[in-house]
């Protein structure tokens, strides 16, 4: 092991270079998430009219991309830099951020547990506004339709929420072809057809709801995904337990780095 030496403490060189490699590997991440929203953006052509982004009722999953995308990227900057500098300010602006992430996931995780009734109300609330917005964000089409083809659902409680979009709507107002549809998502594939048929939820809902069952998904996106979590409890801890792991071991770097350069401080000014 390696010491910058002075008068009276050390800084020790695998603590700092061990956390910049951790961060580095963040940044690298928040950049390549950054560009993939804003080439997602510019294809989009949001860049050059942003009131798309204000003007979408549902979640533009780009948005979530570009927030990850900044987090990312200003922390792992800042523990970059701050390991590299020795600054205490960015180290503990690292450390301070990670800690207040890690109380927000287990905030969320208790407050998940404790409301689930609320929870389910919010999920619904906001599945139904995305069912809204279906046609109007080609990222959020492909999202609800590959949600509902992985899980095998179809709309936030069945394939009637498809009346929110004004496009699926069974209103006699509605000029659309694919009033009283559903989207493809929602058909029960046919293992004989290589190609995807498109419209094979034409007028599905035109028909009686026991003829359903053999041609679309019948159970809602929101039942399903509450069956699937306790079939993969294991995953979804141990997936939660490594990433606690993670960020403590970068609060362990990060306040491990501030106390030695402290001490060098406090040494150097007797």
């Amino acid at each position: 092991m390696h010491y910058y030496r002075y008068s009276n403490a050390e800084v020790s060189c695998w603590y700092k270079y061990l956390l910049f490699s951790y961060n580095i590997v963040f940044w690298l991440a928040g950049v390549a998430f950054l560009a993939a929203g804003l080439w997602a953006w510019s294809e989009k052509g949001v860049l050059s009219d942003l009131t798309k982004v204000t003007g979408l009722h549902g979640l533009d999953p780009v948005v979530l991309v570009l927030v990850v995308g900044i987090v990312m990227f200003t922390l792992g900057f800042a523990g970059c830099v701050g390991a590299l500098r020795e600054n205490i300010c960015l180290l503990k602006f690292f450390c301070g951020a990670i800690v207040f992430i890690v109380l927000l996931e287990l905030a969320v995780a208790v407050l998940a547990f404790l409301f689930q009734d609320w929870v389910r109300d919010k999920v619904k609330e906001f599945f139904e506004n995305n069912i809204k917005s279906y046609r109007d964000d080609i990222d959020l089409q492909n999202l609800i339709d590959s949600l509902q083809k992985i899980n095998h659902c179809c709309g936030a409680q069945g394939p009637d929420d498809w009346d929110f979009n004004i496009y699926f709507n069974c209103s006699s107002e509605s000029k659309s072809r694919e009033k009283c549809g559903v989207p493809f998502s929602c058909c029960i594939p046919d293992p004989a057809q290589k190609v995807v048929n498109t419209q094979c939820g034409y007028d599905i809902r035109k028909k009686s709801k026991s003829q359903w069952d053999d041609q679309i998904f019948v159970k809602g996106c929101i039942l399903a995904l509450e069956a699937l979590l306790p079939r993969n409890i294991y995953i979804v801890a141990g997936v939660f337990i490594a990433i606690s792991l993670l960020q403590i071991f970068g609060i362990f770097l990060a306040r491990t780095l501030i106390s030695d350069i402290e001490a060098v401080k406090a040494g150097n000014a007797f």
